[in-house]
């Protein structure tokens, strides 16, 4: 079992800037590579960044590439992502998920943590 407990989140305005932090606790953060989900009212849940178990490949969507990066401390089993350059758009609750090394599904999700961006 792995708990993530998402916090960050906040309301900001349109071209400010957030960084969400999750935190991993349970079995060995090392095991899992990491994702940041987020889903907005009336819209179905959508993938925005990863991370493999090592940092050493990452993955975005396109809306958000350029302006988000997603990192990871695994002495401190915390996986962050640092939202620049914010927009409307990428108003949503926020999520990180895990999903164990050799597996494509994620299996783990936080609670998430709500981002709010003003125009």
């Amino acid at each position: 079992q792995v708990q993530l407990v998402e916090s960050g989140g906040g309301l900001v305005q349109a071209g400010g800037s957030l960084r969400l932090s999750c935190a991993a606790s349970g079995r060995t953060f090392t095991s899992y590579h990491m994702g940041w989900f987020r889903q907005a009212p009336g819209k179905e849940r959508e993938f925005v960044a990863s991370i493999t178990w090592n940092g050493a490949d990452t993955n975005y969507v396109d809306s958000v590439k350029g302006r988000f990066t997603i990192s990871r401390d695994n002495a401190k089993n915390t996986v962050y992502l640092q939202m620049n350059v914010l927009k409307p758009e990428d108003t949503a609750v926020y999520l990180c998920a895990a999903r164990s090394v050799g597996s494509n599904k994620y299996t783990y999700w936080g609670q998430g943590t709500q981002v709010t961006v003003s125009s």
